[in-house]
């Protein structure tokens, strides 16, 4: 049995993997999904949250793993598990990216938001340089992220998400090398309905940086609400697959 650590993207938290969550265990599985500082339960202010603050948050979940795990990053969270991947290589056994950003080296997760041609999300932003936050309209919020996904599921989200995203992390290029985030297999999960990265930047980056698998799933941004099951089919498989390859 695997051990996961799921990440969450933009103004989610880990509630949102708890379908997820229940599917994996129920298969015998370990599951964690911790809430990145200012996010869910989390209260860290705006002014106090960086790249770094969420790269040490997931290397606290990592510290107290006796085995090496499964680390998947959703959308924003792509940014995140890479930078923990340079800096705790040896606490993971394969990298999953979820619709996720995928920078390479020196890349920030605002770089390749800029060259995306299809999202709906860059037009329904409110950026507050001032304040370092930025917001996405309410009208806006169930086409960009939960376009495919029930009403319950969209008004359990909407009273869950974070009002406020700190800037600072996205405008964080990483900082990584080939010889150790390199050196851990990585599988991305493409969502080919997606309208929050579309699937041409996520095939852009995923041949930028080649992974061992792609996988696809026929869902918009969130397949955490919208498909449970074959997300949780996926993230099983893909490891018992990479575990072959090893």
């Amino acid at each position: 049995m695997s051990t996961y650590v799921l990440i969450h993207g933009s103004w989610h938290g880990g509630w949102c993997w708890d379908k997820v969550k229940l599917l994996l265990e129920q298969d015998g599985h370990q599951v964690i999904a911790p809430d990145l500082p200012g996010h869910g339960q989390d209260k860290t202010p705006i002014s106090e949250i960086t790249l770094q603050r969420f790269v040490d948050r997931v290397c606290q979940v990592l510290d107290t793993q006796t085995e090496p795990v499964i680390l998947v990053g959703h959308s924003m969270g792509g940014i995140v598990v890479t930078q923990t991947a340079e800096y705790r290589p040896d606490k993971i056994n394969m990298l999953v990216y979820l619709c996720a950003f995928l920078p390479r080296s020196r890349e920030s997760l605002l770089q390749l938001a800029q060259q995306d041609n299809e999202t709906l999300i860059l037009p329904n932003l409110i950026i507050n340089e001032e304040q370092g936050y930025h917001s996405v309209k309410e009208e806006a919020i169930q086409d960009v992220f939960y376009q495919d996904c029930s009403n319950e599921d969209v008004a359990r989200a909407k009273l869950r998400l974070a009002p406020k995203e700190a800037l600072a992390p996205v405008a964080t290029p990483v900082q990584t090398s080939d010889d150790i985030y390199g050196s851990i297999p990585r599988i991305y999960i493409e969502c080919l309905r997606d309208q929050t990265i579309g699937r041409s930047l996520q095939k852009q980056m995923y041949t930028a940086t080649p992974c061992q698998q792609i996988l696809s799933l026929n869902t918009g941004h969130s397949p955490f609400f919208s498909a449970p099951e074959a997300l949780a089919d996926h993230l099983v498989t893909a490891a018992a697959k990479q575990r072959q390859m090893a």
